[in-house]
């Protein structure tokens, strides 16, 4: 830039969340300039299998963010549906056992009350739903509002529908503040964006760019790992899992936790995970893990013992200690606004994020209360 940039808003991270940031705020008639040290989906979005769930969520906060987020993706669904390989294919969660059923089924009654559409599937109907299924399971809960995209063509998709100027290749070194505290814009290795709000949207690199700013931020990488197979026919009709993977999303704990996560996509190939663990962002590859991953998809479909996979990719999830985003104006930094540390549920949760953080910043009544997402909730120990 040969000279500095004057905007309304600038969204440091061209991510899903970053991008839908960017969405909402222009369509309230605000200038955006998004900026980005990589590319558009560079980071977590791009290592994303693009899930937009609600079957995952206890009732609470992160699930009204859900819920709120599955309307908005409905809308944009209409107008981009195609583009972003949008299908509403619903997902199911598997039990092995009489007792993790019982399990699932308390959970499943809590999201009902909740306005989750959960439906309870016995053994001997599993099959309707996913022929392919491995015989002996116990039963199962059938999430209608599931939905999955394809998370780089989303991002690139919004980036370029909100109208905001982009740069990418630009490293955000400073968080500009005036001498009474308040937020001022960016500088960058290129260049500054002056603008009287910013906003943090920086993924696994939340805490940085919080540091940047004079603020704490505890976002921790959590590392992924996804298996993709060869094209395939349509044999996985929805998102599958089991039902163990609801607690190792739930979990603090660092160690390697693996549960089957399987689901087919639009273009053909097998989807398979999930993993998690934190070490710190390590990329090294872990066979391990991936045959980890491999066993427990075939226990849930045993044809895929006989389906190559043709690669592998991981990812870092932005981890916050109460698994709860930061989303909302800093009160440290007036002008400081957060959307990160989604942890896994970022893509899905996009759309919500950003629809709220725009009625912030334009001075309107948020549709969900912001309280449990306050970015100075941490204690200064946790930060």
């Amino acid at each position: 830039m040969s000279k500095p940039l004057t905007c309304d808003v600038v969204v440091v991270g061209a991510g899903m969340v970053g991008a839908a940031c960017a969405l909402y705020a222009a369509r309230t008639g605000l200038d955006v300039a998004v900026v980005d040290r990589g590319p558009v989906a560079g980071g977590t979005t791009g290592a994303g299998e693009g899930n937009l769930l609600v079957s995952d969520k206890e009732p609470g906060p992160e699930l009204d963010l859900a819920l709120l987020s599955g309307r908005l993706w409905a809308d944009l669904a209409e107008e981009h549906a195609a583009a972003v390989e949008y299908e509403a294919k619903g997902g199911v969660v598997v039990a092995s056992t009489p007792d993790g059923l019982a399990a699932l089924e308390t959970f499943a009654t809590a999201q009902r009350a909740a306005g989750v559409l959960a439906e309870p599937v016995t053994a001997d109907r599993l099959h309707d739903l996913e022929p392919h299924l491995a015989p002996g399971l116990a039963g199962a809960v059938h999430y209608p509002q599931d939905t999955q995209v394809m998370p780089a063509l989303a991002a690139a998709r919004l980036v370029r529908a909100s109208g905001a100027r982009l740069f990418t290749g630009h490293t955000v070194t400073e968080v500009l503040r005036a001498r009474d505290g308040s937020v001022r814009g960016v500088r960058t290795d290129r260049g500054d964006l002056h603008a009287p709000a910013v906003v943090n949207a920086a993924g696994t690199w939340g805490r940085e760019v919080a540091a940047r700013a004079g603020v704490g931020l505890p976002v921790l990488p959590r590392r992924g790992f996804v298996l993709v197979t060869e094209p395939l026919p349509r044999r996985v009709r929805h998102k599958v899992y089991a039902a163990d993977y609801v607690a190792d999303v739930a979990s603090d704990s660092a160690a390697l936790q693996t549960s089957p996560v399987v689901e087919g996509t639009a273009a053909g190939p097998v989807l398979i995970g999930a993993s998690r663990e934190r070490v710190g962002f390590d990329r090294s590859f872990s066979l391990p893990v991936v045959r980890e991953l491999a066993a427990g998809a075939t226990r849930l479909f045993p044809f895929l013992a006989e389906v190559r996979a043709l690669r592998t990719y991981l990812g870092f999830r932005p981890y916050l200690p109460d698994h709860l985003p930061a989303i909302g104006p800093d009160p440290r930094a007036p002008g400081l606004f957060h959307a990160c540390g989604h942890e896994g549920a970022g893509i899905g949760l996009s759309t919500g994020t950003g629809h709220l953080l725009a009625q912030v910043m334009t001075g309107a009544t948020p549709d969900l209360d912001l309280a449990p997402f306050r970015p100075d909730r941490f204690p200064e120990e946790a930060v």
